[in-house]
């Protein structure tokens, strides 16, 4: 039932995101989602596709909704032009009303008996609505939305500089580091293996799929644990301090240096900055980014002296009078310092670079508001 889920929801996707396609080519315009609501139900009343009544209409419907909010994404330039799903690739749906979860039992509507599930933690709130979801490693989980009051964390009146590296994920302007697991390199051998032995299966036979299973097992391991990781670090950042300072990097031009491309995409930096921006967010808290060419490295936090020739390989320096320098804690006390004459000055920072996706104008940007694959409220 749950793969029937899925293939009737990528089906009706697929098959209304054609019909845009097509009827754009011919008349230079395409239906709206409610002219294409009333057409699935016509597609339903037709012989060769009746199997759509077997699933939940309130999903198909959804399908059309996410569709139609694909093409406002992409005609407002906040996405690229939607593209067709696959089947090989993560599949869901979503369960917009009618869903109770009782003593680890999920009931959904058209199931006629309960989904056995492990809850990862309690319901808090009024539940709204699910998203059942498929990975390619062959794993499920449900996603819970819940609607309940949110309350901020106390106020701590502390203030930081975060400098982001490869040695060290973090290094505070208080002198604490945290240390960066690097889980692509501690999977490598085995992914390698499992990669290897991918290799000499006949592609479509079962043995492929059990070993194409067991690689994706494997990226799962290393993406859970990097975001558990980033998690655990934003949470503990946000409850300690108000303010926090980070240099705005431009992430997607450093991985081009094929030295440390898979070094820094395997740190996160991005995706670490983007946590700490909602979290702090939500707690009435600050995040400030300073800009990419101040040179928080080279600057003594002393006496404002700068060395111009401070290569990356040193990690320890001495500044023109004589102080010696922690590069990383430096960067960090610099990087704090420029956040805080940012915030008295009152300017706002041009950080340049790559585009940087436009705030919406109004409406919702995506069909799929869920953050995690998990069973969670909230």
């Amino acid at each position: 039932m749950l793969a029937r889920h899925f293939g009737c929801v990528r089906y009706v996707y697929n098959h209304f995101l054609q019909e845009r396609i097509t009827q754009y080519r011919i008349h230079k315009q395409s239906d709206n989602y409610h002219a294409q609501a009333r057409a699935l139900t016509v597609l339903k009343g037709q012989e060769e596709t009746k199997w759509l009544k077997e699933v939940n209409s309130q999903s198909l419907q959804y399908a059309l909704r996410c569709l139609d909010t694909a093409f406002k994404n992409f005609f407002r330039g906040r996405a690229r032009f939607p593209r067709f799903k696959s089947k090989r690739h993560k599949n869901s749906f979503r369960v917009p009303q009618f869903v109770r979860l009782q003593e680890g039992q999920l009931h959904l509507p058209k199931f006629k008996t309960s989904i056995k599930v492990k809850v990862h933690r309690p319901i808090n709130g009024q539940l709204k609505h699910c998203t059942v979801s498929r990975t390619s490693s062959g794993k499920y989980f449900v996603s819970l939305l819940c609607e309940e009051m949110y309350r901020p964390k106390e106020k701590t009146g502390a203030a930081c500089g975060l400098d982001l590296g490869l040695k060290d994920l973090i290094t505070s302007s208080e002198g604490t580091k945290y240390r960066n697991h690097r889980y692509t390199k501690k999977y490598a051998v085995a992914l390698k293996r499992a990669q290897q032995h991918l290799s000499r299966k006949e592609k479509g036979s079962r043995s492929f799929e059990r070993q194409k299973r067991k690689v994706a097992r494997l990226h799962d391991k290393i993406s859970n644990s990097r975001m558990d990781r980033l998690h655990n670090l934003s949470h503990e950042l946000v409850s300690a301090y108000d303010l926090i300072c980070v240099e705005d990097l431009h992430v997607k031009g450093m991985v081009k240096n094929r030295k440390l491309a898979r070094h820094i995409s395997d740190a996160s930096w991005g995706a670490l900055v983007r946590l700490l921006e909602y979290k702090a967010d939500w707690n009435d808290k600050r995040v400030v980014k300073i800009s990419r060419w101040y040179p928080s490295s080279k600057t003594c936090h002393e006496c404002g002296w700068i060395n111009e020739d401070l290569d990356l390989s040193v990690r320890v320096w001495t500044c023109g009078n004589g102080h010696q320098l922690d590069r990383d804690i430096n960067a960090a006390v610099n990087i704090l310092r420029e956040g805080k004459r940012i915030i008295s000055a009152g300017t706002v920072e041009n950080t340049g670079g790559e585009k940087v996706r436009p705030r919406p104008r109004s409406g919702h940007i995506s069909g799929k508001p869920e953050a995690h694959q998990s069973l969670a409220g909230g």
